[in-house]
């Protein structure tokens, strides 16, 4: 097995370091953030750090690099206070890749790659059209991670939109039906594929499966 200590990764040659590093958390979530300023220019980009924060109330939470040069999303944020959050599906991964392009602020990356912004519930935020799963959000609260400059953004979850038979009759969102991709890395995508469900883990009480309906 292969042996690598801080002072090796300090060392390493930054791209390098960059894949090595974001790999290490293992397949990561894949989602388009979509916001729009007051002045009505939409922007949309990928995130591999969105997380599930609690249920009741239901919050989203996902990281910003540092705000030390303009992030269009987190300016947008700041003003609106909306954002929605699309889950990436495997035909359109090449259009949710190109986002992390550097545009200027001025131009929406609806526009350079095809994504189609979809406008519903009265929601300020564009939602993007051809994601299976969409979620409107707004923002509820900002922290600063003082060891990196990051900021952990904070959202309540206050519309969702699902295509049919991607949830379950239990409220499970079957991923694999949705055809959700994630993210391996910083460029690397994949597809999901579902293994099993599991029954509620109990001490000393054998574990089924839920899919197979199994005792």
């Amino acid at each position: 097995m292969q042996y690598i200590n801080r002072e090796h990764i300090d060392k390493l040659e930054k791209l390098y370091r960059v894949n090595l590093i974001n790999s290490l958390s293992g397949y990561k979530s894949a989602n388009l953030i979509a916001t729009k300023s007051k002045d009505e220019i939409t922007n949309v980009a990928i995130f591999s750090s969105v997380i599930h924060l609690g249920s009741n109330p239901p919050l989203l939470g996902f990281i910003l690099r540092p705000t030390s040069v303009v992030r269009n999303t987190y300016d947008n944020l700041m003003s609106t206070k909306q954002f929605t959050i699309n889950h990436v599906n495997k035909h359109i991964i090449k259009e949710a890749h190109q986002t992390s392009a550097k545009y200027d602020g001025n131009i929406s990356e609806f526009e350079k790659t095809h994504l189609t912004e979809e406008y519903k519930a009265d929601f300020f935020a564009p939602f993007v059209k051809e994601a299976n799963i969409q979620i409107g959000c707004k923002l509820v609260n900002n922290y600063f991670i003082e060891e990196n400059q990051c900021r952990m953004i904070v959202g309540e979850v206050e519309h969702l939109f699902i295509e049919d038979d991607i949830q379950q009759e239990d409220g499970w969102l079957n991923l694999e039906k949705a055809e959700t991709v994630t993210i391996n890395g910083v460029d690397a995508y994949a597809e999901a594929k579902l293994l099993d469900r599991l029954s509620y883990a109990k001490p000393n009480k054998k574990l089924t499966s839920i899919l197979n309906e199994e005792k």
